[in-house]
């Protein structure tokens, strides 16, 4: 038995108990790793070198990519780190670190990607507002509101989550500090606190969702409306790869930290973490990538630039 004041680092679930397992596990990690900072990092690039992306949407996603690149970077470099040095160590400070930075940047990217679907709905149903619904100043405060969210979220979480007595040792069943994991550590009688506040985080969330949902249904609905198809094409392009984004990001991290204790098995919460945690900030580049022709576009104008300078 320990408290939190007697722990001085946590143990953290490995992959696998085989050193082969672990450096495959090393592997995978890193290549997911390198195509998340090359996808993200060309999208940040390629919206800031071309000023025919200089709009809200890619001002929006601009965003977006920061805030998964501080995601993905927040769990698995420390990951890929202890699969290769065969350990699972974790101090402290440096689980205090991943959630607090885990949470700001989940909740932010929430933030945002509810501001992208406003972006959508009144580029597609009041196109002629657009400018003065969404200026440049207006959407670099509703920016900055999602990060000051983010932010919010996360130190409230972190504050709450490491105030409580940890009376159940240091091992957290899961590849990274994860409230859901940390909580079980916690004693049966004083996470009720901490349970709320995640009740009402999520039902902060959930009105986020009845948000976006009502949105497209108002696009959708303006959408086949239009006689053109080519017309129709181009607006569900910039709408569809959002709704993937958001139905992924939603779903998954759902599971994770709503679904009841008695279906919490160690193989699952993993799967679901890596679902939620890894594989949206390495493939969100490639869904907005495939579905926008003008950003497809600019990239390959990008990259064309860059081989032609050497």
């Amino acid at each position: 038995m320990a408290n939190s004041s007697s722990i001085t680092h946590f143990l953290l679930l490995p992959f696998s108990g085989t050193r082969q397992l672990q450096l495959l596990h090393f592997c995978l990690f890193l290549a997911i790793y390198l195509a998340a900072l090359l996808g993200n990092g060309l999208i940040i690039t390629t919206i800031a070198w071309d000023h025919h992306l200089h709009t809200p949407m890619y001002f929006f996603l601009l965003n977006l990519a920061l805030l998964d690149l501080g995601a993905i970077s927040t769990t698995v470099p420390k990951s890929m780190a202890n699969s290769l040095r065969d350990t699972t160590d974790i101090s402290y400070a440096g689980c205090v670190a991943q959630v607090f930075l885990f949470v700001f940047f989940i909740s932010a990217e929430f933030s945002l990607l509810t501001t992208m679907s406003y972006d959508r709905y009144v580029a597609i149903c009041r196109p002629l507002h657009y400018e003065t619904l969404l200026g440049s100043r207006v959407c670099l405060h509703m920016a900055a509101a999602a990060w000051a969210c983010g932010f919010f979220h996360g130190v409230l979480h972190t504050a709450n989550i490491f105030s409580l007595p940890l009376c159940q040792g240091n091992a957290v069943e899961q590849f990274f500090c994860e409230i859901p994991q940390i909580l079980k550590l916690s004693c049966s009688t004083s996470c009720l606190r901490e349970l709320w506040l995640i009740l009402v985080s999520a039902c902060l969330y959930f009105l986020c969702f009845v948000f976006m949902v009502v949105s497209y249904v108002q696009i959708f609905r303006v959408v086949l409306r239009i006689p053109s198809q080519q017309g129709r094409h181009k607006a569900f392009a910039t709408c569809l790869p959002h709704l993937a984004v958001v139905s992924l990001f939603i779903s998954t991290g759902s599971i994770a930290y709503l679904k009841p204790s008695s279906i919490s098995f160690p193989s699952l919460d993993l799967v679901v973490s890596v679902l939620y945690s890894v594989v949206p900030p390495a493939v969100n580049p490639l869904i907005y990538s495939l579905r926008n022709q003008e950003l497809k576009d600019a990239l390959s104008q990008f990259i064309t630039g860059c081989f032609q300078k050497q």
